[in-house]
């Protein structure tokens, strides 16, 4: 928790030092009240006392009580302003400190956890801010400043007093001791039911096609009744407090009343009005020690489950990032090009390498595409170039100058990247092309245009409702796979970067759209360098080079005709696509 609090701002400490002065106020006059009371008692039960001295007494009364709804009216709003703010730092510095984080800390956290910690575990803190504020602060001073108040009051209720208070500490250090370490697992499971939801709504066409709704449900239902057992038991334990708060508080409340008859029963005529006014003080004073712990008590329920999404919360904002940013800004010599030189990865997790020993060169304007059986590791080589992941061995250059060296910014505005599953957002058909900044002005509509008759998506955008400012869906889901590719192809298009990166793009595509597309492209690209990884031989057959991997190695490097010629693997992925006819006209 203490991490957390080096968040908050000059002026929230103005706030917190605000709140700190009223709660003060507040407890003063909350304890002067039962002075007033114990006037007023003395004033009834003396003879030939004024009417008026007795309503002016309770005239003050009511001021306190007045000034004390105020003073927490004011507590309770700079708390809320203070919690809601905290809240929104931290939530903007984790969804800042995520965007840095390379696929390696994504998946160490998982994306169900991530969403978890920037939701509930921040809600948590944020009440034990919002809450604990004012009774933190308040009860500790109500307790010291009450407890000197009756200390000359009576030693049999100061007794009394302290039993009830030690039957409490205990109760509450018992119920730590046996909820504190549920919490963690609460959060967990939390994570858990997060990760069980976004799963079945991600997949819920596969989910019904397979008939197994009900299986998702019992793994659902599973994860539900776990997190619910546990949040039972907890509240159970937590229940006994306001039964044993009750019995506390109307016991002392019985036994100063009880202690006071045999004392006033057994004290002279003199001092039976003072010993009368001091049990009236004392129970009003012994309620307030009672109280100060009470919600000393409740500050104990909130604090465990809070400290512990503090901790989640830290482990994200102090993870250190794999991939640091170096400090090259981008301008240099060469354009366009892009080497590898003896690369080797393995993924962080993995014992086995996936890429070994790769080198290759692309220069400016060629096109150079990779090819393998599924599990070879193009998708995973071709991520080495935008710093996906860091090689394990050797290095890789874009324009003469390693990747390890640029700013990011830098690196991502020389790279247009398409990614093997198209990834759109909501908003309209120009914004999710027009997307992102890469340095240059943002596209214009006549650019986006362009690039969708580049990418062949005029024709079916045109007809949408609205054109260019069409509705896109989350992700996509209004339109067709094919069409979500294309919109995928014309975003890297309306960057005019330098290199192009197509991870497998034109799956989604028949076989005459990718034709017509490539040969767009080739067109439009001509100055740009592009790298394409592809399942199809039609689709790379006029590229410039063909890395052909296979378990990770490269097994061969040259032109569609020299690998049919030179390389056995290569042959072998063609000849299963294509017949020897139409690869000897290819």
């Amino acid at each position: 928790m203490k991490k957390l609090f080096k968040n908050f701002t000059k002026q929230d400490f103005l706030y917190i030092c605000i709140c700190i002065l009223l709660i003060v106020f507040q407890v003063w006059l909350e304890l002067k009240m039962p002075d007033y009371m114990s006037a007023i008692t003395r004033l009834v039960e003396t003879e030939g006392s004024s009417i008026k001295d007795i309503l002016v007494n309770g005239g003050f009364m009511i001021l306190c009580a007045f000034g004390s709804l105020i003073s927490a009216v004011v507590v309770g709003y700079f708390a809320s302003h203070l919690a809601s703010n905290f809240s929104k730092t931290l939530r903007n510095k984790i969804f800042t400190k995520v965007f840095r984080f390379s696929a390696k800390e994504i998946k160490e956290f998982s994306t169900s956890s991530l969403i978890t910690r920037t939701t509930n575990d921040i809600t948590q803190v944020e009440m034990l801010i919002s809450m604990g504020l004012q009774m933190i602060v308040k009860a500790p001073i109500m307790a010291v400043w009450a407890i000197f108040k009756i200390l000359n009051k009576g030693l049999e209720w100061s007794i009394l007093t302290g039993i009830c208070v030690l039957i409490l500490l205990t109760t509450i250090g018992l119920l730590m001791l046996i909820v504190m370490p549920r919490f963690a697992r609460v959060q967990k499971l939390i994570d858990k039911l997060n990760g069980v939801t976004r799963e079945n709504l991600s997949g819920i066409r596969v989910i019904r096609a397979f008939n197994a709704e009900d299986f998702q449900k019992n793994r659902f239902e599973q994860t539900n009744n776990d997190l619910t057992k546990m949040q039972l038991f907890n509240q159970r334990c937590f229940s006994i407090m306001q039964p044993i708060m009750m019995l506390i508080m109307n016991g002392l409340t019985l036994g100063i009343y009880l202690i006071g008859a045999y004392l006033i029963e057994n004290a002279i005529i003199s001092t039976k009005i003072t010993l009368f006014s001091n049990m009236v003080v004392f129970s009003s004073y012994g309620m307030q020690v009672i109280s100060s712990f009470l919600m000393l008590a409740m500050i104990f329920m909130m604090a465990p489950r809070a400290s512990i999404s503090a901790n989640r919360i830290n482990e994200v904002l102090e993870k250190k990032e794999s991939i640091k940013e170096g400090k090259f800004n981008g301008h240099t010599k060469e354009t366009g090009t892009v080497e590898f030189k003896d690369v080797s990865f393995k993924y962080p997790d993995a014992d086995e390498y996936l890429l070994k020993n790769i080198s290759f060169k692309v220069n400016k304007g060629e096109t150079i595409a990779f090819i393998g059986s599924t599990g070879s590791g193009k998708s995973t080589l071709i991520n080495l170039v935008p710093r996906f992941y860091d090689v394990t061995e050797g290095e890789v250059f874009v324009d003469g100058v390693n990747v390890k060296e640029y700013q990011e910014e830098a690196l991502n505005n020389k790279l247009g990247y398409v990614s093997q599953r198209a990834v759109l957002f909501t908003g309209s058909v120009y914004d999710n092309v027009s997307y992102g900044d890469n340095g240059k002005q943002k596209s214009t509509l006549e650019k986006v245009k362009k690039a969708l008759y580049v990418a062949q998506g005029t024709e079916f955008v045109e007809k949408m409702e609205g054109s260019y400012n069409a509705h896109i869906a989350r992700g996509g889901t209004n339109i067709s796979g094919g069409q979500k590719q294309r919109l995928s192809i014309s975003r890297a298009i309306a960057r005019d970067p330098e290199i192009y990166i197509f991870d497998d793009a034109f799956s989604a595509l028949d076989y005459k759209t990718d034709a017509i597309l490539r040969r767009e492209l080739k067109k439009y690209t001509k100055d740009a360098t592009i790298l394409i990884v592809a399942q199809r031989i039609g689709t790379i057959l006029n590229a410039d080079k063909i890395v052909v991997l296979d378990n990770g190695k490269v097994v061969g490097i040259g032109t569609h005709k020299e690998l049919l010629k030179n390389c056995k693997v290569y042959k072998e992925i063609a000849l299963s696509q294509l017949s020897k006819e139409e690869l000897e006209h290819a």
